[in-house]
């Protein structure tokens, strides 16, 4: 007679599910609240539209970045002890983490941006808002192509981001605070 064995013994569920998708096809595979989206043929890529908004915040900072010696990119962050692994449109995180690294987690960033779509918008809006607080993400950039605004949340706390500049609405100069110091174009957004 053949019985069940029991295989979660001894296995983090956590650690199976992000070694998981980092081994899943498709660029942009996250875990969000504990759902895989993206991998695989389902994978919607970006519109060029979503690319370009995000191109035009990557232009802008670019030297900026340089000099304080970070990059950017959209690589790996994880949350850890939660079901969330994210891959954000942009994230400036210091070169000498990025180096070697599988995934960094997001208060080792400067900056976090997430650009919305239409399938995609209340997760930027209100779940990555909270998980990026939460985890330590000094500045979160939400550049909503849906409603055509951008917001500028920082000061990260464990109840969320504790201040907001926005919503400013595409076309509006943006400050990014220090150390960037610079005022963003939103006029080709």
């Amino acid at each position: 007679m053949t019985t069940a064995h029991d295989y979660s013994e001894g296995i983090d569920p956590e650690y199976a599910l992000k070694y998981a998708i980092q081994h899943m096809q498709g660029d942009r595979v996250e875990i969000v609240e504990g759902v895989i989206q993206g991998g695989g043929d389902a994978v919607t890529p970006p519109t060029w539209d979503h690319e370009h908004a995000a191109e035009q915040i990557r232009y802008q900072i670019y030297a900026r970045v340089r000099e304080l010696g970070y990059v950017t990119g959209s690589g790996n962050l994880d949350l850890p002890r939660s079901a969330n692994w994210y891959v954000p449109d942009i994230a400036v995180v210091p070169e000498a983490l990025a180096k070697g690294a599988d995934a960094l987690v997001p208060d080792q960033t400067l900056l976090v941006v997430e650009v919305t779509s239409e399938s995609n918008a209340e997760t930027d809006r209100v779940v990555k808002r909270r998980r990026y607080a939460e985890y330590g993400a000094p500045l979160y950039l939400l550049v909503d192509r849906v409603d055509r605004t951008l917001t500028l949340f920082s000061r990260p706390g464990r109840l969320g981001y504790t201040e907001v500049d926005g919503p400013h609405p595409f076309g509006s100069p943006v400050r990014l605070p220090d150390p960037f110091g610079i005022d963003l174009d939103t006029g080709r957004l």
